[in-house]
């Protein structure tokens, strides 16, 4: 081969692997850009479950659950704001093909949005958010998406919330009014246990994610049935009931830590100075 041939090809297969070191690294940035961008959703959605839980267990003496979720709900949207502006940032990067790419690095901050987004949608108007409503909340003003929505991320965000839910019917306990509150997510929760079972052929994570979600519901049922054994031993009016709730609780520990370990009724009962205070 003559050498000003040799060294043509040597300059093409430079200029190749050149060409190919520059769309690793595009790729390297783009993908290191997106985690960065998931994980502050992540956060900022993790905030804003706290501050959910927060605004729903600050007002002891607030009855009514629709009052305290409109509240918390209200709360919670600057926070939205700021996080669905993140997914706006993202819209440039996540165009056409390149998202089935690069899904897997944004699918972590995606499932936990859905899961802080539902749970304030829950709060707000007991009901589970729908895919749709999900996907508007991830489209610009005009409804075009900044992307797809994967069914996946949106069925493993949900069966997060389960677990948010517990908590907060665990929480719920010792408020006024917090029985009926305890019984309505713990029938709810049942009702998405059984949703969540179709789907769960088709998502091998969804499986693993409905064992926890086994878990959140008998601790929930553990801790409604341990109030409603105890308390059906005390011919008491409902003020001194919801009273008596309370101490009981404080008696077994926290109650986001009842939701955790579970509920041990048999251990639940009144001191005896509190209960000569109900019958004089």
């Amino acid at each position: 081969m003559p050498p000003s041939s040799t060294i043509h090809s040597r300059d093409a297969v430079l200029s190749a692997f050149d060409h190919f070191r520059e769309e690793l690294d595009e790729h390297n940035d783009l993908r290191e850009t997106l985690i960065k961008a998931s994980r502050d959703v992540t956060n900022l959605s993790k905030k804003l479950i706290f501050l959910l839980h927060r605004t729903m267990t600050e007002d002891a003496v607030e009855r009514d659950n629709r009052v305290l979720g409109c509240r918390a709900a209200s709360r919670a949207r600057p926070k939205l704001e700021e996080i669905r502006k993140l997914f706006a940032d993202m819209r440039p990067h996540l165009d056409g093909e390149r998202f089935s790419r690069y899904h897997r690095n944004v699918s972590p901050g995606l499932q936990e949005l859905v899961e802080a987004l539902s749970f304030a949608h829950y709060l707000e108007h007991g009901t589970l958010i729908s895919y749709r409503e999900v996907q508007n909340y991830l489209s610009d003003d005009d409804r075009n998406p900044y992307f797809p929505l994967p069914l996946e991320d949106y069925l493993l965000g949900l069966s997060d919330l389960t677990g948010e839910l517990m908590r907060h019917a665990i929480a719920s306990i010792s408020q006024r009014g917090g029985r009926q509150r305890a019984s309505e997510v713990c029938e709810f929760v049942r009702s998405c246990k059984a949703d969540f079972e179709v789907f769960t052929p088709q998502f091998k994570e969804l499986r693993k994610k409905q064992f926890v979600t086994n878990q959140s519901l008998e601790k929930i049922e553990n801790a409604t049935y341990a109030i409603a054994v105890r308390t059906s031993e005390y011919d008491l009016p409902p003020e001194m009931l919801e009273d008596l709730v309370r101490q009981m609780v404080s008696q077994a520990s926290d109650a986001r830590d009842l939701g955790e370990r579970g509920v041990d009724h048999k251990h639940w009962r009144p001191s005896e100075s509190s209960m000569e205070v109900y019958h004089r």
